[in-house]
């Protein structure tokens, strides 16, 4: 059982509902230790004084706020408790809002939230269920940690969720910030129809678990394979800048190879439809667009672990298929080697073994 976080009331009107709050999203980032190379020697990180070099006890480390050089404002800890808004521990609602306007870019965290204890399910229930019903958002703010947050309460189908908002001095302007902006109408004719298209042939429902952190798991792989003594798997090289002048080309032969694995891939049971109440497309085009055949490069795009093959067949596969292939095969100096030197390197043993075999 999840413990909270933070405790305290949401009001709306003259109306209080107890809350408690839990972190709704835990990470599975793979933790290292740091160590001296060389060495199984653990690397930690002190507070040291810079003028002394001695270490600072937790207790006798301020907050100091910089006004000249060499000159400090010292804040003590119980002084920012004394000023912190919001002292009651309240998740005060000033406004209701359409979820939908709010930017994405403001969304921060996510938590639940959850009635503190059986006696005060009811009212929470009622402001669950009144926020479906008017497909609102209630803006408050709160005070956790000694900061204050600016939040969206919203409706999910059986709780509350409260998430954490960027204010907005923090969301920068990205006409001020980005060096390179599309300017004037772009994007139109053949190559926006093309475009739609294949934004059309990729269209799915939302489901979270088809997706998987596969950065975690090569990762996981290269820890695994150095244990044991063995060569980790080489990445697959950065795709290249699209050439303007071969940009419609490239979204047709993108819409074919789509279209032909949406036609090998086993269809996928449809979900229900969440509280997020999130629009699905019809599915009349998918099922148009799959019923055409795949070309010839779709099909031979598809990892293969024979042996054989020469040019023309390896540079239809990725830089790890042809890694794995080098790796059967045992080719000395696979790992350092690019994806042309892979595929030179596996076209001439095949010729090596054609010979023998013959």
């Amino acid at each position: 059982m999840a413990r909270a976080i933070w405790t305290g009331v949401i009001t709306f009107g003259l109306v209080s509902v107890p809350v408690s709050l839990y972190t709704a999203v835990g990470t599975h980032t793979v933790h290292f230790h740091q160590l001296q190379r060389g060495s199984a020697d653990r690397v930690r990180n002190r507070r040291v004084n810079e003028r002394t070099g001695k270490e600072v006890p937790a207790e006798d480390i301020v907050k100091g706020f910089k006004v000249a050089e060499g000159e400090y404002v010292v804040v003590e800890p119980d002084e920012l408790d004394e000023i912190a808004p919001g002292r009651s521990q309240t998740i005060d609602i000033s406004d209701f809002v359409n979820l939908g306007d709010i930017e994405p870019v403001y969304f921060d965290r996510t938590y639940y939230l959850a009635p503190r204890g059986k006696e005060y399910t009811k009212v929470y229930e009622l402001l669950r269920a009144a926020l479906t019903e008017a497909d609102k958002a209630g803006i408050a703010t709160f005070v956790m940690r000694g900061k204050q947050y600016l939040t969206a309460l919203r409706a999910e189908d059986k709780l509350l969720v409260l998430q954490t908002l960027h204010w907005a001095d923090e969301v920068r302007d990205p006409d001020k910030e980005l060096p390179e902006l599309p300017s004037g109408r772009v994007g139109k004719g053949k190559e926006r129809d093309m475009a739609i298209q294949l934004i059309d042939a990729l269209d799915a429902p939302w489901d979270p678990v088809r997706y998987h952190d596969t950065y975690r798991e090569k990762v996981q792989e290269l820890v695994r394979a150095k244990a044991e003594g063995q060569e980790a798997a080489a990445a697959d090289e950065a795709p290249q800048a699209t050439n303007v002048v071969d940009l419609m080309e490239l979204l047709q032969g993108s819409l074919h190879q789509t279209r032909g694995a949406r036609e090998k891939a086993p269809t996928a049971p449809r979900q229900k439809k969440t509280a997020a109440r999130t629009a699905r497309k019809p599915e009349t085009k998918r099922k148009t667009a799959a019923k055409k055949a795949p070309p010839k490069a779709a099909r031979a795009s598809a990892p293969t672990r024979h042996q054989g093959g020469g040019k023309s067949e390896l540079r239809q596969l990725s830089k790890t298929d042809l890694y794995h292939r080098a790796t059967e095969q045992d080719l000395a100096g696979r790992s350092k080697m690019s994806r042309d030197e892979l595929i030179d390197a596996l076209a001439r043993a095949g010729r090596r073994r054609n010979k023998s075999a013959a």
